[in-house]
């Protein structure tokens, strides 16, 4: 693609990526929230893209889309009392998050103007999915069978509080 062109769809995405990424944190609803963070995530998927690391996009797509978000959505699903009137859906603590929140930016921001960014002209190399595979599945294949065992008791416990609710 061209410069412009490129450069229009990534103000497209970080556009996309910042208005659903405010919905996700003040709906109240927290079935929406998630759709929301569906669709945020896809953003960051059309980011990398962009960046020409389809491996992560689709990375991206299989396990934060797919995966985490269907998790989340079925145990919000099963969990019926999420939206029941007696529950306060509101955050009386609103200004100890805007200062939080400020404090992260103010860090982010220092962080980022000192950092030395390098920047390579140079191609990636031909066999680069090729290497990230072989990694994953030879020498970090126990980090993942670990997130796969965090899945599933997640999963079990919120089965055991919808049962607890249901009774």
């Amino acid at each position: 693609m061209q410069t412009d062109t490129v450069q229009l769809v990534f103000y497209l995405f970080s556009f996309l990526i910042i208005i659903s990424a405010i919905y996700v944190v003040t709906l109240k609803n927290i079935f929406h929230s998630a759709i929301f963070l569906v669709l945020t995530l896809f953003g960051v998927a059309g980011i990398y893209i962009l960046l020409h690391a389809e491996f992560l996009a689709a990375v991206q797509v299989l396990i934060y889309v797919g995966a985490v978000s269907v998790l989340m959505i079925f145990a919000i699903m099963l969990t019926t009392r999420l939206a029941s009137r007696e529950i306060k859906q509101s955050n009386e603590q609103v200004m100890a998050g805007i200062f939080i929140c400020a404090g992260f930016l103010l860090a982010s921001l220092g962080s980022f103007a000192n950092t030395v960014w390098r920047v390579v002209d140079k191609p990636l190399p031909e066999n680069n999915t090729l290497t990230l595979g072989q990694l994953l599945m030879n020498e970090y294949v126990l980090p993942f069978e670990v997130v796969s065992i965090v899945l599933l008791a997640a999963l079990i416990g919120a089965i055991v509080l919808a049962r607890k609710e249901g009774a």
